[in-house]
């Protein structure tokens, strides 16, 4: 397929790194392109890949390329790209890579995307395949590259568990897990996407083999996803359309019965998947994240007591809505993972009485719905980062008489100052969560440093 074709490869990191010495080991002709040197450019040039460092013209460095391989978070409005579908070359990213690389005895995939909940539906998933019996990882954009995981066979994996971000959504064209599931959408990463429509349209991806038979899986509580969802069923697809929902399921779908987790998919009767005691970290949302993963796996034939076992087993991935310590009757809790404000309002909307640390950088995202909703629940709000300015302007407009502490330094002693001043706010029976809604680069090299250096300051608080 690919021996003796010219391939750029934009981008050195891992997904990078992993599709040029796969396409090199396919017989490829392959170039990488890199803004700056590093190890991996290093590596691969003592292979005998051609490396090049910097910001070349886009058509000198796409003369004779019949494929552009992009790292995801190459927009589309990027010169390299523009110029590539100027010229007709195709674009695509590792997982669309990985997709045509596929074996014929190669794994099913199954597949995740949506706003928020990702890794933890997509981690879910694989502890339910895995309490199956079925060889499988959680890959994707969790980290690890799809290209390496093409092998099936007695000693490959069964079925994949992917993640699938609306960037690697946007750079597919052929991809079509054999299951899809779309947990929720709100506004985010428009600049990249150029608009919401965009960027939903990219995540619809996901649910590509429903019109060959494939099985699509939404959530009914997002009126955004039912409807994208009911138009799949308005334009026919051929495959099994489920949704999932926090309430009593209609028939073809999963739901919760009181304090069950139900599956309706087959005939006759609701059938126990799972109770909410066995689902964690808490929270609504991870109720519907576990009904996702469910209804994937039910999609491959995965029994209803391997659901439950794995549900029940699961270990949650760090930085969502992890409890890090009790100290004098105040609960401290990390979700640094939530980057944005419809990720906050999850972890926001578990808990009754919460000191609020939020900050960083919002993207462009609006606040002021967010802070609206969950005001009544705020004991106080302690703020940093480069955006804190937005967050205080709309607690003002919504809880004008909270307590609010600015924390204006960005140095490594911040995140200390924003835990003794949640402190002083907090009471016996509240929850400081971080919970920032917003994205951590401003001040953090990432979302697990910002979860690390809040975690390092509550247990020096507690001694």
């Amino acid at each position: 397929m690919y021996e003796g074709r010219s391939v750029l490869v934009a981008g050195a990191r891992v997904a990078g790194a992993a599709c040029a010495t796969a396409l090199a080991g396919l017989g490829a002709k392959v170039t990488v392109v890199d803004r700056a040197a590093s190890e991996t450019t290093e590596r691969l040039a003592a292979t005998g890949i051609p490396v090049v460092i910097g910001e070349p013209d886009p058509g000198q460095l796409l003369s004779g390329v019949d494929d552009l391989v992009v790292t995801p978070g190459i927009p589309p409005h990027h010169p390299l790209a523009v110029a590539a579908a100027a010229a007709g070359i195709d674009v695509y990213s590792e997982p669309e890579l990985a997709w045509r690389l596929r074996k014929p005895d190669g794994p099913r995939w199954l597949a995740v995307t949506g706003t928020n909940g990702k890794t933890t539906t997509v981690t879910m998933l694989a502890a339910i395949l895995k309490a199956a019996g079925l060889r499988t990882a959680a890959l994707g954009n969790i980290g690890v590259p799809l290209v390496d995981a093409q092998a099936g066979g007695p000693t490959g994996y069964e079925v994949l568990a992917v993640e699938l971000s609306s960037f690697q959504l946007h750079w597919s064209s052929t991809l079509a897990p054999h299951g899809g599931a779309m947990l929720n959408l709100a506004d985010d990463h428009l600049d990249w996407h150029g608009g919401f429509d965009h960027y939903a349209g990219a995540k619809t991806a996901v649910w590509r083999s429903a019109a060959t038979g494939g099985t699509a899986v939404g959530n009914l509580d997002d009126p955004r996803v039912r409807a994208l969802l009911e138009g799949l069923h308005a334009a026919r697809a051929t495959g099994p359309l489920v949704g999932f929902t926090l309430d009593v399921p209609p028939p073809g779908c999963v739901g919760v019965v009181e304090d069950v987790l139900v599956d309706r998919t087959g005939a006759g009767d609701a059938h126990e998947l799972a109770t909410l005691a066995d689902i964690h970290p808490v929270g609504a949302h991870n109720v519907a994240n576990a009904l996702a993963a469910a209804a994937l796996a039910l999609s491959v034939g995965v029994p209803h007591e391997s659901i439950r076992r794995g549900l029940a087993g699961y270990v949650p991935e760090p930085h969502r809505n992890a409890k890090v310590a009790e100290v004098g009757g105040v609960t401290w809790v990390d979700d640094s993972k939530a980057t944005n404000p419809h990720a906050a309002q999850a972890s926001l909307t578990s808990y009754e009485r919460i000191v609020w640390v939020a900050g960083g950088q919002l993207k462009g995202v609006d606040i002021d719905e967010l802070t609206a909703r969950i005001a009544p629940r705020l004991a106080g709000a302690v703020l940093l980062g480069v955006d804190r300015a937005e967050i205080a302007a709309a607690l003002a407009r919504h809880a004008p008489h909270l307590p609010v502490v600015d924390v204006a330094r960005t140095d490594d002693g911040a995140m200390a100052e924003v835990v003794q001043a949640a402190a002083r706010l907090a009471e016996p029976g509240d929850t400081v969560l971080l919970a920032p809604a917003a994205a951590s680069l401003d001040m953090f090299p990432s979302y697990a440093r910002r979860g690390d250096a809040f975690a390092e300051a509550v247990r020096a608080l507690a001694g």
